[in-house]
């Protein structure tokens, strides 16, 4: 299920029959072999940027009962353009306390003294994660975007960047109905940015491609404000991963409470999810 922190409802969530297939068949895991590569996504990132898959916007939008009201007016030369779409000034409004960094349905995992967090069947290690040995990080806040989401995610408070780093990956989809058979988020391709923030201390932000994402793009800055924009995925649904420094911040109890009962909390970019 989901629940909407602005609307304080729970939701159903549909999985997706073409997901189900590839994950839970032995032909459909054959086929993902193929489509999770980077070169099929490099093919079909070609696709989308193309005058060809504007015709594909309008067939989209009502799938996915997109409020275009939100975003700006203007005419798109392809899907890929759309996708990347800005919305409007005024429509994503930057709360106080801890914030949402981008459109997404949150998941919010306290680690254990061996930096440890359990999604579904897997375990995951923060050195599995960012390939590197902190022991310092309190909370993993999983932002898992849709492809309905605003793909555009920003820095959580003011500071500035340590360092980052690419790591290399397969494209799983982001979706839970793989989270029981991979572990998605340390066998995706990945950006680690390192960041030394005003009031949360210590912050590393984790881009996770998915499938059919063929790109990550981070903006060039040394030196940020909160709520500045940090980057934003192409086609695609995909993942922010932070992780936050100990007794730094406090989690909303209603997310972790979700988290616990394996359901996600919907979010939009900017508003408050803790303090």
């Amino acid at each position: 299920m989901y629940y909407d922190l602005k609307t304080k409802e729970y939701k159903d969530r549909e999985e997706s029959k073409a997901l189900s297939f590839l994950y839970n068949t032995a032909f459909g895991r054959i086929i993902l072999k193929i489509a999770s590569t980077k070169w099929l996504a490099n093919i079909y990132a070609k696709y989308m940027n193309s005058k060809l898959s504007k015709k594909k916007i309008k067939k989209f939008i009502e799938a996915n009962n997109i409020n275009m009201d939100e975003y700006e007016d203007k005419e798109y030369n392809s899907f890929n353009e759309f996708f990347m779409r800005k919305v409007k000034t005024g429509k994503r409004l930057i709360e106080d306390g801890l914030i949402a960094i981008s459109d997404s349905k949150l998941s919010v995992y306290k680690l254990d003294d061996n930096s440890n967090f359990r999604i579904k069947n897997s375990i995951y290690t923060v050195e599995e994660l960012i390939q590197d040995d902190n022991k310092n990080y309190e909370y993993a806040l999983i932002f898992r975007l849709c492809v309905d989401d605003y793909h555009h995610y920003v820095f959580p408070d003011n500071g500035r960047v340590l360092k980052s780093k690419y790591i290399p990956g397969v494209l799983h989809t982001v979706q839970p109905i793989a989270f029981k058979k991979y572990k998605v988020f340390t066998e995706n391709s990945r950006c680690v940015t390192y960041l030394d923030c005003e009031n949360l201390g210590n912050v590393c932000i984790i881009e996770v491609g998915a499938l059919m994402v063929g790109k990550i793009v981070n903006e060039p800055v040394e030196a940020f404000k909160k709520g500045q924009e940090k980057g934003h995925f192409e086609f695609g649904g995909s993942t922010v991963i932070m992780l936050v420094e100990k007794d730094k911040t406090k989690i909303d109890d209603i997310i972790l409470e979700n988290t616990k009962n394996d359901i996600e909390t919907i979010v939009k970019l900017g508003q408050r999810i803790g303090r």
